[in-house]
């Protein structure tokens, strides 16, 4: 049986350059006229900069990159797919058209790659046993009778 590879710097770079491609994309439709007569657009704006943002201070943690892509990554699809149907009824120019397609081939090549890693759970540190505190630390716990004080 093999196993999954662990995620590396190629692979994060990669997905770097696919999402600087995404920017691009997320920049022609943020200053295009047509925006202001369909704001359903900038639903991929809004989308490829959570992604960004959220993946942008993990370069140097290829693992902890491909967990929070993968975390992204479906909001970013259905985005995508609401651009697909939105951007043509907003225009039919080329640019657009175009912008349809750099954006699904954008999703398409990060699942791919988030496709190669097995999903990884972070460590979780154990919650600290539970004390009562304030007025509760004094008081006996619940269900059990007060012994009388004479």
């Amino acid at each position: 049986m093999s196993e999954l590879p662990v995620p590396d710097a190629d692979s994060v770079d990669r997905c770097q350059t696919l999402l600087a491609h995404a920017w691009m994309v997320r920049t022609f439709v943020k200053h295009s006229p047509e925006v202001e007569d369909f704001p359903e657009l900038m639903g991929i704006v809004r989308n490829v900069f959570d992604l960004c943002r959220a993946v942008e201070s993990r370069v140097a943690d290829p693992p902890a990159y491909i967990h929070q892509l993968r975390k992204k990554l479906s909001k970013l699809k259905a985005a995508a797919a609401q651009f697909a149907v939105d951007a043509p009824l907003a225009s039919d120019h080329t640019n657009f058209r175009q912008a349809v397609i750099s954006i699904a081939g954008c999703v398409q090549e990060l699942e791919a790659i988030v496709g190669r890693f097995a999903p990884v759970r972070p460590p979780t540190a154990p919650f600290p046993p539970l004390r009562p505190s304030g007025k509760l630390a004094d008081s006996p716990p619940a269900g059990l009778p007060v012994e009388d004080a004479e």
